[in-house]
C-alpha cells in the first residue's frame, strides 16, 4: 500500500521540494548509517576478534616452545677447607655461568578439554556474527523509523506551510469585507490572531523538523548541519500474516540464536569440567647450553650441551569436592539456558502477537483517516467559498481550517504507526527490508 501526502495551496494540491536540498530515501539513509554507524563499526570489531581467536594455539592444542637465555656473573672473597685440612682462600674470586637453549611443552592430553575448548572458541564466533546481525537490525530498524517520522513531520510542515496562505487569503477578505463595511473590525482582529497562531505553530513545527534532521545526521555519522529532503510517500507491507511472521522468527530471531548458543556453551563448559576428572600428560623437551667458570674450586671450567626429553602426567585426586561442585554449577547453566529459551520463546511470541494486532489496526485506521481527510479537505472547499461571498463567519470558517489541519495530522500520525508496526514485525522476525 503506497500512501502520497499532499498539501494544499488556495485549494490546489501542490507537491513541493526546497531548492538546493538533497532528496535523502529510506535506502539511501540506511545505506550510510550501515556504512558510518558507530554501534556497526564496534560490533564488527568486536567479530573479528572472535574470529581471530579461533586458533588451535589459543586452545590450548598446539606445543609451545621457549628460547631462554641466562647469564650470572659474581665476584666474592672466598675461603675453603678441604677435608685433608687445606685451606684456600682468594679475594675477588670470580664465578661466571651461561646457559641458553630452546624447550618445548606439549599438552598431548588432558581429557579432551582442548577440543571442548576450541569448540567454544567456534561458538563464540557465531554468537559474535549473531550480535552483529542484532546490531544491524537494530540500527536499521532506528532509522527506518526516524526517517519515517521526519516524513510525517515534514508533511505537517507542509500543511501548516498551506495553512498560513489561506490565513493571509482569510485575512485579506476581512480586510476587503471591513472597508466596505460588510465586516467589523472584531473580525479582522480575530482572522489575524488566527493567522498569527498558524505562523507560530509552524514556527515550532519547524524546529521539530530541523532536530529530527539533526537526530537522523547524528544517528548517519555525518555533519549535523546537512540539509535534506525526505520523500512524502509512506510505503506499508500489508502482506504479512501472523503466523509466517511467527515461523519466521523461530528461524530467524537474532536473540534466538544467541540463547541457543548460550546453551551450546553451557554444555561445552560442562565437557570441559569433566575433563579435569582425567589425567593430563604433557611431553617435555630441549635442547640447552651451559657454560661455567670459577676462580675457586675443584673445576676451574665446565661445558655441557645436549638433549633434555621427558614426560609429565598428573591426575587430579581430591580438591576439596569442587570438582563436583564444578560439575553441578555446569549442568545448571544447561538447564538455564533452556529455561531462557523457552521463556524468550513466549516473549518474542507475544510482541509479535501484540505488535500484530497494532499493525492490523493502524492499517485500519489509515484507511479510515484517508477518508477524513478528503472529507475535512471538502468541507474546506465548500466553506472557503462560502466565506468568500459572505454567507458563513470568520468562526466558522476557521473550524472548517483547523479541522482539515486536524485530519491530515491525523493521517500522517496512522500511516508513521503503521510503518513503525511494521518495522517493529520485521525486526522481531530478525529480516528486514527496506
Amino acid at each position: 500500500m503506497k500512501r502520497r501526502i499532499v498539501t494544499f495551496c488556495l485549494l490546489c494540491f501542490t507537491i513541493s521540494v526546497s531548492v538546493g536540498q538533497t532528496l535523502l530515501t529510506a535506502q539511501e539513509a540506511v545505506e550510510i548509517a550501515l556504512e558510518n554507524n558507530y554501534a556497526i563499526k564496534l560490533s564488527a570489531n568486536d567479530l573479528m576478534v572472535a574470529k581471530e581467536n579461533v586458533t588451535y594455539g589459543n586452545a590450548g592444542i598446539l606445543p609451545s616452545v621457549t628460547a631462554n637465555f641466562s647469564q650470572n656473573n659474581s665476584v666474592q672473597n672466598s675461603t675453603q677447607v678441604q677435608n685433608n685440612g687445606v685451606e684456600r682462600s682468594l679475594d675477588n674470586a670470580k664465578n661466571n655461568n651461561m646457559s641458553y637453549g630452546v624447550s618445548l611443552g606439549w599438552t598431548v592430553f588432558d581429557g579432551l578439554g582442548m577440543f571442548a575448548r576450541y569448540e567454544k572458541l567456534q561458538e563464540l564466533q557465531k554468537q559474535g556474527d549473531v550480535a552483529f546481525k542484532r546490531t544491524v537490525l537494530t540500527t536499521i530498524g532506528d532509522v527506518i523509523a526516524l526517517y519515517y517520522t521526519i516524513v510525517e513531520q515534514q508533511n505537517l510542515l507542509a500543511a501548516l506551510d498551506s495553512n498560513i496562505v489561506i490565513s493571509t487569503e482569510r485575512l485579506q477578505t476581512a480586510e476587503n469585507r471591513f472597508s466596505i463595511g460588510k465586516a467589523s473590525k472584531l473580525e479582522v482582529l480575530n482572522v489575524q490572531v488566527n493567522l498569527n497562531a498558524d505562523v507560530s505553530a509552524h514556527l515550532k513545527q519547524k524546529e521539530i523538523v530541523r532536530n529530527l534532521k539533526t537526530n537522523l545526521n547524528s544517528l548517519l555519522v555525518r555533519d549535523l548541519d546537512t540539509d535534506f529532503e525526505v520523500i512524502s510517500e509512506v510505503e506499508i507491507d500489508e502482506s504479512l500474516t501472523y503466523q509466517d511472521l511467527l515461523d519466521r522468527a523461530k528461524r530467524y530471531n537474532p536473540d534466538l540464536q544467541l540463547i541457543s548458543i548460550n546453551k551450546r556453551l553451557a554444555e561445552l563448559d560442562l565437557k570441559n569440567v569433566k575433563s579435569a576428572r582425567y589425567p593430563t600428560v604433557r611431553l617435555n623437551g630441549g635442547y640447552n647450553f651451559s657454560q661455567s667458570e670459577s676462580s675457586l674450586g675443584f673445576v676451574a671450567s665446565s661445558n655441557s650441551r645436549g638433549l633434555t626429553y621427558g614426560v609429565t602426567a598428573s591426575l587430579n585426586i581430591f580438591d576439596g569436592f569442587n570438582q563436583r561442585r564444578n560439575e553441578r554449577v555446569a549442568k545448571l547453566q544447561i538447564d538455564n539456558a533452556d529455561l531462557q529459551m523457552e521463556q524468550q520463546n513466549l516473549l518474542i511470541t507475544t510482541n509479535i502477537k501484540t505488535a500484530y494486532e497494532t499493525y492490523l489496526t493502524t492499517i485500519e485506521l489509515v484507511k479510515l483517516e484517508e477518508r477524513n481527510e478528503d472529507i475535512a479537505r471538502q468541507n474546506l472547499q465548500i466553506t472557503l467559498a462560502k466565506y468568500t461571498i459572505g454567507s458563513i463567519s470568520a468562526v466558522e470558517f476557521r473550524d472548517a481550517q483547523e479541522n482539515f489541519i486536524n485530519a491530515i495530522s491525523r493521517y500522517n500520525s496512522a500511516l508513521l504507526q503503521a510503518k513503525l508496526s511494521e518495522v517493529q514485525l520485521k525486526e522481531l522476525v530478525g529480516q528486514m527490508d527496506f
